[in-house]
C-alpha cells in the first residue's frame, strides 16, 4: 500500500514546539512506516520521517515571514497531485484546498478534518462529499451535512510522557493563550481554589496577551513559562496536579488531554465539544460547566487515580491504535473503489448481483447525460436519491428530482442528464436474462462510444 500524506506547512513536520495538525501527521506517518507501509510525506524540508521526505519549501511559513504563503500553498499542493498516480491513497491533512484538486485524479483521497475554521469552508466539503473520504477526530465534531468513513481518535506515543503518582503543589494550563481556549478563566479558577498556576503555550495574539492576560501574571502564583519544547511540556504535565482546561469553543479533540493521561494526570476541563468523549467524568478527570465547578472539582482532584489516567492513555490514545484505524479506513477505501466504475458522465458503483438481476448506485455529474440506449433483454428501475434531471424515455421527456421513481421497460429507448448544479444519484434495479454492458444499444453518445 503506497500512501501519499499531505502535511500542512506551517510548522515542520514533527513541529519544534507548536503545530498540532504537524504533530499528528508526523506520529500517524512514522506508526504507519513502522508496520510496513510505504509512505511519502509531503511537508516542509526541515522535516523528518522515516519514510520518504517530499518538500517544495525548506522552512514554515509561520517561521519564514518572507515567504509568499499562497503561492508555496499552491506548489505544495499540486505537487502531490501531480504524482497521484505513484499512489493508492492520498491522505490529505491540509483542510479544504486539497479537496479542489481532487476531481482531477483517479487516485482516492481521504481528509482527515482536524476542525472547521467556520461554516464558510463548509461549501468545499460540502461539494466534495461522497466524491472523496472524511475521517472525524471525534463523534462530537462530526458535522451533519457531511458522510464520514470513519471516526479515528488521536493517539500519541504515550511511553514517551513520564508517568508520575506524586505530582507537585500546582496545576497546569498548556495551551494557545488566547479568549478560545480559556486563559483568564484558568487564571480566575487558580486563584479562587487558591493554587499555583503554571501557564505555558503559544501567544497567538499579542495585542490581546499584552491587553488582557499579561497584568494577571505575577509570576509568584501565576507563572507563564513561555512557549516551551515538548521535553519542558513532558516535565510540566508529569508534575501536575490537574490540568486545567477551560476551553470555549467545540474542540474536536484535545491532545493535551491525551498527553496529560499519559503522565497519569487528571484534567479539568469544560463541557464543550469532544471533552466528555474524552474524560470519563470522575475516573480521569471531571467535566464541568463553568469557573465555580472547575474550583469545586479541584477540591476532589486527589480522588483521581493517577495510575487510572496512564492506563487510559495505553489503552485508547496510543500512536500505534491511531495507525491501526486508519490502516482499516485505507483498506475500505480501497474495497469500495474495486466496486466503482468511472464513466465519462460520472461512475456507478454496484451493490448487489445474482443471475437474473444487479442493483447499482449510478451518479451523473453537473451536466452529463448518459447515452441515448436501448436493452433488450431486460427491464430497469430507477429511484433517484438526490439531485434533478431530465430523462428521455421514448417520446416522452420528464423532470425527476429525489424520490422519483422511473420504470424503463425492455426495448424502451432512453437517457438521463443531469440538470442541476450538485450530482445526481439514483439506484438501478435491472432485471431480466442479460444484464451486462453487451445488453447495451447506444443510439447517441456524447463522449464517441456509439
Amino acid at each position: 500500500m503506497r500512501i501519499a500524506m499531505l502535511s500542512p506547512i506551517a510548522w515542520t513536520t514533527p513541529p519544534k514546539k507548536y503545530g498540532p495538525w504537524e504533530y499528528i501527521v508526523s506520529l500517524l506517518t512514522e506508526n504507519l512506516v513502522k508496520k510496513g507501509i510505504d509512505v511519502t510525506l509531503f511537508a516542509t524540508g526541515d522535516s523528518s520521517t522515516a519514510g520518504k521526505l517530499v518538500s517544495v519549501y525548506p522552512r514554515p511559513y509561520e517561521e519564514d515571514k518572507e515567504m509568499n504563503v499562497k503561492v508555496y500553498e499552491s506548489l505544495h499542493i499540486s505537487e502531490v497531485f501531480e504524482r497521484s498516480d505513484e499512489f493508492d491513497i492520498i491522505h490529505n491533512h491540509f483542510d479544504f484546498l486539497p479537496l479542489t484538486y481532487s476531481g482531477l485524479v483517479d487516485t482516492p483521497v481521504v481528509t482527515t478534518i482536524h476542525g472547521f475554521s467556520s461554516r464558510s469552508i463548509l461549501p468545499v466539503y460540502k461539494k466534495y462529499n461522497k466524491k472523496t473520504f472524511y475521517v472525524s477526530i471525534s463523534d462530537s465534531h462530526r458535522c451533519p451535512e457531511l458522510d464520514y468513513i470513519a471516526t479515528v481518535l488521536h493517539g500519541i506515543e504515550v511511553e514517551n510522557f513520564p508517568f508520575n503518582e506524586n505530582p507537585q503543589d500546582y496545576i497546569l494550563f498548556l495551551s494557545r493563550l488566547d479568549k478560545f481556549k480559556g486563559i483568564k478563566d484558568a487564571i480566575e479558577i487558580a486563584k479562587k481554589a487558591g493554587m499555583k498556576l503554571r501557564i505555558a503555550g503559544f501567544i497567538p495574539n499579542m495585542e490581546y496577551y499584552e491587553k488582557e492576560v499579561k497584568h494577571l501574571i505575577d509570576n509568584e502564583q501565576i507563572i507563564y513559562e513561555g512557549h516551551i519544547d515538548p521535553e519542558f511540556k513532558r516535565e510540566l504535565l508529569s508534575n501536575a496536579r490537574a490540568l486545567i482546561h477551560p476551553v470555549k469553543f467545540d474542540e474536536p479533540f484535545g491532545l493535551g488531554i491525551v498527553e496529560a493521561f499519559s503522565c497519569g494526570t487528571p484534567v479539568i476541563a469544560y463541557n464543550r465539544g469532544s471533552m466528555p468523549e474524552l474524560i470519563k467524568n470522575g475516573e480521569t478527570g471531571f467535566v464541568v460547566n463553568g469557573i465555580d465547578e472547575a474550583v469545586d472539582a479541584l477540591k476532589k482532584i486527589d480522588t483521581i487515580s493517577r495510575k487510572r489516567c496512564r492506563e487510559t492513555a495505553e489503552k485508547n490514545y496510543s500512536a500505534s491504535r491511531m495507525a491501526d484505524e486508519y490502516i482499516k479506513v485505507y483498506e475500505k477505501i480501497l474495497e469500495v473503489r474495486k466496486t466503482e466504475e468511472k464513466r465519462p458522465w460520472g461512475y456507478y458503483k454496484v451493490l448487489s448481483e445474482d443471475p437474473g438481476f444487479k442493483v447499482k448506485t449510478i451518479t451523473v455529474m453537473p451536466g452529463e447525460k448518459i447515452s441515448l440506449q436501448r436493452h433488450f433483454h431486460r427491464s430497469e428501475h430507477w429511484f433517484v436519491v438526490e439531485g434533478e434531471g431530465i430523462v428521455d424515455e421514448d417520446k416522452q421527456r420528464f423532470k425527476v428530482e429525489d424520490g422519483d421513481s422511473v420504470d424503463i421497460p425492455t426495448n424502451a429507448v432512453h437517457r438521463i442528464m443531469n440538470t442541476g448544479d450538485e450530482k445526481l444519484t439514483f439506484v438501478e434495479i435491472a432485471k431480466g436474462d442479460q444484464i451486462e454492458e453487451e445488453d447495451i444499444e447506444r443510439l447517441e453518445d456524447e463522449y464517441g462510444r456509439v
